[in-house]
């Protein structure tokens, strides 16, 4: 079946607030990283960073609230909706809920968390949702599947609406730059003292960025009987919590996902990837080798493989959330874009890795990757219908 559509996305990146800045970055091949103007921490020695140019308003804090509200808002706009109906599920990806008492931070002595702390934690809901929740108080989950939250989200949003347990399903999430996230990257040594630059032959490492993404979810009918597009469908999904390796990507797990994703879409065609591809030595040289070996299995013989972690950094959690954007818009305008930073691409056989936009005339097909630590693996099969 593929009757599940993504009726609405939203995005606030290092381009700023909206998912046309965004993709117009992504086409033109621009980064918008660079050296941190807000941001700091015991660890950050000046490493290129993606930050959000948008300052919420005095008193509009956290940061990470407010960029998954801004983010919801767009969503539900796209999709037509002025508040989300009776019945609605939103889950909110992140490292921790904001408002479970088992895992807060202790208060400072003045009876508010750190900034920091709160930039950890969440988003909070009641921060997210704002009057976008309607007056029926929808029902919110959290979940976290680390840098592949956004995608396992995605997946259970699709079985919800197959169960008739919602009419509409909400992923939103967000990430900020903080001390806490930086050191855990920092010491498994995976950040780069330069820019990132996904596939690249000379690449040494991500760069972390920062933003907030949504995506909306529900029946194709239920859509248009509203006039919002339901041209997207995702027809294909696989998430699995497996691999020996705590801290790296295995290239056999990936390929597995990878052809779940395609069996569960019983798709005959793959047109395009937008890769986890992080600018990493090992994870995306494993990637490469899954893709490859999918590739081979199906066909390929020049797939059009992209990532958008050049352009505006890793956003942890949420990262799923500019790949499906960016996968969506791929099929809908016909272009594949390029991955920014790439200069010498690593040599491939049955694969194609844009230094430019590419055209895709008539691609109906697009894989969406996203990995995590702990051998969290995620991948979906979006479909033009």
């Amino acid at each position: 079946m593929s009757d599940i559509v993504i009726s609405g996305l939203g995005l606030v990146t290092p381009f700023g607030r909206g998912v046309e800045p965004y993709w117009q970055g992504l086409l033109g091949g621009r980064s918008a990283l660079g050296a941190a103007r807000r941001f700091a921490a015991p660890l950050y020695r000046g490493e290129p960073v993606g930050e959000v140019p948008w300052d919420p308003a005095p008193g509009d804090a956290p940061r990470k609230s407010a960029y998954a509200r801004a983010a919801f808002g767009e969503a539900l706009r796209a999709a037509g909706l002025a508040e989300l109906p009776d019945g609605a599920v939103v889950l909110v990806v992140g490292q921790a809920p904001a408002n479970d008492p088992a895992t807060a931070p202790a208060p400072a002595p003045d009876g508010r968390f750190l900034e920091e702390e709160r930039e950890f934690l969440g988003p909070d809901p009641a921060g997210v949702l704002g009057s976008g929740g309607g007056s029926a108080s929808p029902r919110v989950l959290h979940l976290s599947h680390a840098c592949a939250s956004a995608v396992f989200a995605v997946g259970y949003a699709r079985e919800l609406l197959r169960a008739g347990a919602a009419p509409v399903a909400v992923v939103v999430g967000s990430s900020v730059l903080n001390q806490y996230e930086y050191a855990s990257m920092d010491v498994v040594r995976a950040v780069g003292r330069t820019a990132a630059r996904p596939f690249d032959a000379e690449r040494a490492g991500i760069s972390l960025g920062e933003g907030g993404g949504a995506v909306v979810l529900e029946h194709a009918a239920r859509a248009r009987a509203r006039g919002a597009l339901a041209d997207i469908a995702v027809a294909g999904a696989a998430c699995r919590v497996s691999g020996p390796k705590a801290a790296a990507s295995d290239a056999a797990q990936v390929a597995r996902c990878m052809r779940d994703a395609l069996a569960d879409a019983a798709a005959d065609r793959l047109d395009h990837v937008h890769a986890h591809a992080t600018g990493t030595g090992q994870g995306d040289a494993a990637e490469l080798t899954a893709l490859e070996a999918v590739a081979a299995e199906s066909g390929a013989r020049a797939l059009p493989v992209s990532s958008h972690k050049g352009a505006i950094g890793h956003l942890l959690h949420i990262s799923g959330a500019p790949a499906i954007a960016a996968a969506a818009l791929t099929l809908r305008t016909g272009i594949a874009p390029p991955t920014a930073g790439l200069r010498a691409p690593e040599p491939t056989e049955r694969l194609v890795l844009p230094t430019a936009p590419l055209e895709l005339a008539g691609a109906r097909t697009a894989a969406v990757n996203s990995f995590g630590f702990g051998g969290n693996n995620a991948s979906l099969l979006l479909l033009r219908r």
